[in-house]
């Protein structure tokens, strides 16, 4: 796998922790504790955790990467809640895209992304779930790119969302655990978040080479990992 792909997720991981030390450092956290996060989210209880949810089932639903909304939600409640809150938004905004196209842009989309959705449509086709896991675990790709061919492609909707939501709970985890240690334990914390998503990283490849049954997800993707091909 090309050093690339996994250098890129640290320096997401390392542009977010500084974005939220800049945050804390400026004052800002203070201010906005005194206005809209303050009064929407941050000990807001039940309502500001319903609102960051769906806040990120929105953001997510129209591709914003989930990695920062995890981190977010590390910093907003911690490492264990924060990553059950923005997985359960994630999930929702893979639901939610997954359906719009189905439902509402099926047409349109398959003359758009003919290829993409054959390709994605051959590589889910057989095994479903076990596949929609393994795309979730790659270091590369576009989250909204694949719900979208997902919707319109011929995969049952159950497996595919069911297989996501195990898929996306190891960045999701690494990303809250980045994100809670803008607060806590900063060093430990933000350096596991590291050392954890190059593990993932590599897992995810490693399996996506051990179990693709010589199907192509993505040119683009095998380029990315170092794939030449079946």
């Amino acid at each position: 796998m090309r050093t690339g792909v996994l250098l890129r997720g640290v320096v997401m991981i390392a542009s977010l922790v500084l974005l939220g030390y800049l945050f804390k450092a400026s004052g800002l956290d203070t201010a906005l504790d005194e206005g809209w996060i303050e009064a929407n989210i941050m000990g807001q209880g039940l309502a500001g955790e319903l609102l960051f949810v769906a806040v990120v089932t929105l953001i997510t639903g129209v591709g914003l990467p989930r990695q920062v909304t995890a981190f977010l939600g590390g910093y907003a409640f911690g490492l264990w809640w924060g990553t059950v809150l923005a997985l359960a938004g994630t999930v929702l905004g893979c639901i939610g895209a997954f359906y719009y196209a189905r439902i509402l842009a099926r047409a349109p989309l398959q003359r758009r992304f003919s290829g993409r959705v054959r390709r994605l449509d051959d590589f889910l086709h057989d095994h479903a779930f076990s596949m929609s896991l393994l795309i979730r675990m790659l270091p590369v790709g576009s989250n909204i790119a694949t719900n979208l061919a997902a919707g319109v492609s011929s995969v049952r909707g159950r497996y595919f969302i069911a297989g996501s939501a195990i898929g996306y709970l190891p960045q999701t985890l690494i990303f809250a655990l980045a994100g809670s240690g803008v607060a806590v334990d900063p060093a430990l914390r933000i350096s596991l978040s590291v050392i954890l998503f190059v593990l993932s990283g590599l897992l995810g490849v490693y399996l996506y080479r051990r179990f693709r049954h010589g199907k192509s997800l993505d040119a683009e993707i095998d380029k990315e990992i170092g794939e030449n091909g079946a």
